[in-house]
């Protein structure tokens, strides 16, 4: 079983990270506050005005280590790295199937399967632990009305029509998420749709902020496999935009954000407290919000479910390893067709 590298979020403003050794040290206001092995770190993630060392920034190129660049409220602004040493036959296979439209539209199909099964999931899981006849009736509808657009997705042709489906699909979804809150807890996380850019209320703060965390995982583990996160299938190529990583994603959205989500509201780890409001009507975690929710997302990446292809167990935060592992073998044509990680 391949290790898994962990990742090194920094969140503490003005923290300063430099090389000490072979290790990386972090420091607040010139005091030590960790140290960590080099051998035990994958990616580096800093928040808002983290410092890092010239020294720091070379040794993590050296020994393929990614720094990504966040702002304070979780958002993409720059990613480090070294060299490249990625399968170029690989990257060439990649493009070839990224121009080949009936190829592209089987992996989006794929993708928007493994989103709309695993959403489904998270509704029946609610219904069947919903105390109320009025929720249980929601979650259990548009459940259906998922089972529905997997059914229609099927014979889906274009990229439009899936994209649509999808749509639609997402719509029902989000406005039956609350559904699955303790009571006492949606009027504080009422939720009007899915906002983005920025979020404009206290669960969709919440929801980006996980799916960023989502989303940097998705694109490192395509990088090390050799392929390139910039070159989709279901969302459009743009110049900047990881549009294979938000393929890739889609399926991972409820196991690893959603569900998350509810968790840490439901068991009172997150309140109205842990959010700020700004100019505009934007809303976002503040910092010690953004700690705890961290926290949750390590430590479930560290619990292990079977994979239903595998039919092993493995933790949680290797899926997005093995699932763009599949990805390369259907690309390189040793599979007959992506197969997404479907929930149990």
């Amino acid at each position: 079983m391949q290790q898994i590298l962990n990742t090194l979020y920094v969140m503490t403003p003005n923290a300063y990270l430099h090389l000490e050794n072979d290790t990386i040290r972090v420091d607040v206001e010139r005091e030590k506050k960790m140290q960590a092995p080099l051998h035990h770190i994958g990616t580096v993630v800093c928040f808002g005005d983290v410092m890092l060392s010239p020294a720091i920034m070379h040794r993590c190129a050296d020994e393929g280590i990614s720094v990504v660049l966040l702002d304070r409220n979780g958002r993409f602004k720059a990613r480090l790295e070294g060299a490249i040493n990625g399968n170029i036959l690989l990257r060439q296979a990649q493009h070839r199937v990224a121009g080949d439209v009936k190829l592209s539209i089987d992996i989006a199909r794929a993708v928007i399967a493994g989103k709309l099964r695993n959403s489904r999931q998270v509704l029946m899981r609610g219904a069947r632990e919903a105390s109320d006849d009025n929720d249980r009736r929601t979650l259990s509808d548009t459940a259906e009305a998922l089972a529905a657009s997997l059914r229609n997705l099927a014979f889906a042709d274009n990229f439009d029509v899936v994209r649509g489906i999808e749509g639609d699909a997402a719509k029902g979804y989000f406005s039956a998420l609350t559904c699955v809150l303790r009571p006492d807890a949606r009027e504080a996380f009422a939720m009007n749709g899915r906002s983005r850019r920025p979020p404009r209320d206290r669960f969709n703060a919440l929801l980006s902020f996980l799916y960023s965390m989502v989303m940097n995982d998705c694109r490192s583990a395509l990088e090390s496999v050799g392929l390139d996160p910039q070159l989709g299938f279901l969302h459009a190529v743009r110049p900047g935009r990881a549009a294979l990583a938000l393929d890739l994603m889609e399926e991972f959205r409820a196991v690893l954000a959603d569900r998350l989500a509810l968790t840490l509201i439901n068991r009172g780890q997150i309140n109205a407290k842990d959010f700020q409001d700004r100019e505009g009507g934007a809303v976002y975690l503040h910092d010690d919000g953004r700690k705890t929710v961290v926290v949750a997302y390590q430590e479930r990446k560290q619990e292990e479910i079977i994979h239903p292809l595998l039919e092993t167990k493995v933790p949680i935060g290797l899926l997005p390893q093995l699932q763009a592992r599949f990805m390369a073998r259907t690309i390189r044509g040793e599979m007959e067709g992506y197969v997404p990680f479907l929930a149990r």
